[in-house]
Parts: structure tokens; C-alpha cells; sequence
């Protein structure tokens, strides 16, 4: 059956298809260090609405499994290869289709990335605000697909706030348009929210219209606090958000983590910054603030760390700024330095941070592994990071982040804050969401895909197909 599908797949949409093993190879594996045991049957490179319709028919008319797939930047596994299965590569839909100034909103196909983006909305006054770590090399539809996050999401949102309307074609072929270019807008169940955030579970998205915002008058203001601990660096946040200050950075590196990033930037990048005198176990909380009054509002954040015994440094120079965040995104380079690294994604209510953080200290205790972590403060979500040696994730560390799980759900958090579901945490999704949530979401899932075609095995174990 695959060599027919494979010959009705050249045969309909030609060059746009190939079999070559080290593209077939390439999507084995996203950023996520999962990596499938299969190849793909084929990949097709799509370049326009109607080649996607055309795999999609050609899968639902033979039941073979579609996964669709941007930049592969996904970190839950949830665009990688699976058995007997067309990778739908949609990273060549990159136009830009509309920008509308005085609606301000955009019309992007999915594989334009959100640097591209914002840089030919710069001259205009405009921004697109979602702005994941990879904001650089990811993909808006691969955003789209799995609802992500990043540094400014506690003051405007992730990217389901961003998006207005999405073009999206499903199992079947047919292209269904959802949502609006208005500012408000009711009619009927939300399915453009629904669809966000799915993980290609749903359908294919070949069309967004985006949200733009006006760039605001102001200084960015840049306030580092270096802490004696991790828990007076989780009470500062705090302290921030019960303030009711809301800036637009508010990023935190525990003493692990911290520890490495100062070994991996070296002596000469730190200096002149509060981390030059770095002592054991100190931690380090980032604030930026924007727009009218950052001036005020950083101040205020600036006094807030220092009641919290924060050795405080206050920046009002771009460089500095830049220099200071520069900190903050050495992070993941700095682990990936001494070996593979699991990046998980929690979320608890700010509130609870420093509960969290504590529970992550006793389980990295109790396993016998150091489990350096960083957090958005400002959003209460933390990305505890486990590093290890070899292909697979060793038995132990899966324990130790089914603790972390559970600990960060009973202090009413969530699994994932912003990376999805994917492969990787698909076991413990009934825990958190419950029989009757997990049932009903099972069921959306056959609506839209009544022969399990699309994604099989992200979010939900593949199941049998409803009979035709």
C-alpha cells in the first residue's frame, strides 16, 4: 500500500515529494530529544493551499497517516515522523499575504517565521508580540499549532491572543476558514481558539490572520537582581506580581542553572555585570519593562528586589539591556554544552513558585541528579532541564519529571505551559485534565479526524479508526 501511495503522491504533486533517506531522516527528531523509532513513507513539501488538499485526500481516500510539520523547533515531539506515515512539510508556505495598518492585522501562510515577520512590520510602527525562545528559526503556523509562549507572555499573552483567524484544511481535504478580522467577534463555538494550540491534531493550518500591535512610545528599561537563593528570587517575583506591576520580561535562573551559564559566558562576559562576583548558590531574576512609564515601573521593581535582599543593577541603555538578557537566553546553550537536554515545561500560579521551586530541589535530591531550571517568573511557568548522555532519556530521569508532574498539577498547575503535549507527555494527560475532560477531548478529536489520520499518537495513544 505505501509504494501505491507513494506513486499517487509523485504523480499528483510531482518535485514536491521525495523519498531521499537523509530528508526522511530529518524527521525523525524535533528539539525536543525525542526521536521516533520509524521513518516516513514520503515527505512532501508543500508550497501551496491546494497541494496540501491533495495529500490530505490522497491519505484519507487510502488511511495513511499525515503528520504536518514546520521548522521542527517543537519541543514535546509532536511533528515528528510515525509509522506508515507522509510528513506534510509546510515551511515553504512562507509569504506574507496581507498587512493591514489600519486594521492591524496581518495574513501570513504558516511557514513565515516570526523574526521575518517583525522585521517588515518594524518600519510600520507594528509588532507581532508572540515571541518564543526561537522566535528566530520557528515558524507562526508551528506557534499556532502548539498555542506557544515566551519571554513577554505574563504581559501580552501567548499566541492564541495573537490570532484572529486560521485557514486550515482537514483529514478529509476540505478547507474549513474560521474566526474574523474584527475586534470582536462571537459567532458560534470558538473554533479558531479550539484549533490553536491542537498540534496538528486537528487539521492542517494553511492561513493565519494575526494580530498586530502599535509599538509603544517609551524607554525599555532593564532591571538584573543577582539573590542568595532560589527562594528569595521566587519571593521577589512574587513581590512583582502582587504589586500589580506588570513588566514585560520577568525571567529566572536558579543556582544550577545559573552555575552554568556563568561557566559557559566565561569571566570576560560577565564582567560588569552583577553576575562578575557570582557567588555558590546565588540565583538570578531579569525585569524588563516597556512603554509609557517603564521608567516608573522599573524603578518600583527595582526596590521590590532589593527588599528581597537582591543585589540590584538598573539599565536604561539598550546594549546594557541587550548584555543583561544575553544572560538569560545562554541558558539552553550552556546545558546543551555538557550533554542531550530534556526541556520540560511547567506551570504553577505565581503565587507558588517558590513551592515548585523547592519540590524541584527535593526530587532532583531524591534521584540523585542536579535539575537546573529556569522560569518565566512573570507567568509562573518553569522549565525544569535534565541533562543526560546516550539516545534515549535513562528510566530515572523519567521518574523524577513524573514527580515534577504531579507535583506542579497538585499545586493546581498544568503539565505544559507552552510546548504541548506532543509524544512526550501524552501519559499523564488524563491525570491533569480528568475522565470526563479526557473523554469529551477524545471526542472532538473523532469529530474532526474520524480515521485517526491526522498526527496518530500526539496528545492521545492511537486508537482504532470509527468504521467507514
Amino acid at each position: 500500500m505505501s509504494h501505491t501511495v507513494v506513486a499517487r503522491l509523485h504523480e499528483i504533486l510531482g518535485a514536491s515529494v521525495t523519498t531521499e533517506p537523509s530528508v526522511l531522516e530529518a524527521t525523525r527528531d524535533d528539539r525536543s530529544g525525542w526521536r521516533s523509532a520509524s521513518l516516513p513513507i514520503a515527505v512532501v513539501h508543500a508550497t501551496s493551499v491546494d497541494e496540501v488538499q491533495a495529500v490530505m485526500r490522497i491519505a484519507h481516500a487510502t488511511d495513511t497517516p499525515v503528520v504536518p510539520r514546520g521548522a521542527g523547533t517543537g519541543l514535546a515531539g509532536g511533528a515528528i515522523a510515525s509509522p506508515g506515515a507522509i510528513v506534510l512539510d509546510v515551511s515553504r508556505m512562507n509569504r506574507i499575504l496581507e498587512i493591514s495598518d489600519a486594521d492591524e492585522l496581518a495574513v501570513v501562510e504558516p511557514g513565515v517565521l516570526n523574526g521575518d515577520l517583525n522585521d517588515l512590520l518594524a518600519p510600520r510602527g507594528l509588532w507581532f508580540a508572540p515571541d518564543p525562545a526561537s522566535r528566530a528559526i520557528s515558524t507562526i503556523g508551528g506557534n499556532i499549532a502548539t498555542n506557544a509562549g515566551g519571554l513577554l507572555c505574563a504581559k501580552y499573552g501567548v499566541t492564541r491572543e495573537a490570532v484572529l483567524g486560521l485557514t486550515v484544511v482537514l483529514a478529509d481535504g476540505r478547507l474549513l476558514r474560521t474566526g474574523h478580522r474584527t475586534v470582536k467577534g462571537v459567532t458560534g463555538y470558538d473554533l479558531t481558539a479550539l484549533l490553536t494550540g491542537s498540534e496538528g491534531t486537528l487539521g492542517v493550518i494553511v492561513e493565519a490572520t494575526v494580530r498586530l500591535r502599535p509599538v509603544t512610545p517609551g524607554v525599555t528599561v532593564t532591571v538584573a537582581g543577582v539573590f542568595p537563593d532560589v527562594e528569595a528570587a521566587a519571593a521577589a517575583s512574587a513581590a512583582v506580581t502582587a504589586a500589580r506591576l506588570r513588566p514585560a520580561v520577568l525571567e529566572l535562573i536558579d543556582a544550577a542553572g545559573l552555575a552554568r551559564v556563568a561557566a559557559h559566558l566565561g569571566d570576560a562576559e560577565l564582567a560588569g555585570t552583577p553576575l562578575a562576583t557570582l557567588a555558590p548558590g546565588e540565583t538570578f531574576l531579569l525585569a524588563q519593562t516597556d512603554g509609557v512609564g517603564s521608567d516608573v515601573e522599573a524603578g518600583a521593581i527595582a526596590e521590590l528586589f532589593a527588599a528581597a535582599r537582591g543585589r540590584v543593577e538598573l539599565s536604561t541603555d539598550r546594549i546594557a539591556g541587550e548584555r543583561l538578557l544575553g544572560i538569560r537566553r545562554a541558558m539552553h546553550p550552556a546545558l546543551a554544552a555538557s550533554g542531550q537536554v530534556l526541556i520540560e515545561d511547567v506551570a504553577v500560579p505565581r503565587s507558588r513558585l517558590p513551592e515548585m521551586f523547592r519540590a524541584i530541589e527535593r526530587i532532583g535530591a531524591r534521584h540523585g541528579i542536579e535539575i537546573p531550571t529556569l522560569a518565566h517568573a512573570g507567568d509562573g511557568n518553569l522549565h525544569p532541564n535534565f541533562v543526560y548522555t546516550g539516545d534515549e532519556v535513562p528510566a530515572h530521569i523519567w521518574e523524577a519529571a513524573d514527580e515534577m508532574f504531579r507535583a506542579a498539577v497538585a499545586l493546581g498547575g498544568t503539565l505544559t505551559g507552552e510546548h504541548g503535549v506532543g509524544v512526550l507527555k501524552r501519559r499523564w494527560l488524563a491525570d491533569e485534565l480528568g475522565d470526563d475532560s479526557f473523554e469529551l477531548q477524545r471526542g472532538i478529536k473523532a469529530l474532526f479526524d474520524p480515521t485517526g489520520i491526522l498526527n496518530p499518537g500526539v496528545m492521545f495513544e492511537v486508537s482504532a479508526p470509527a468504521p467507514r
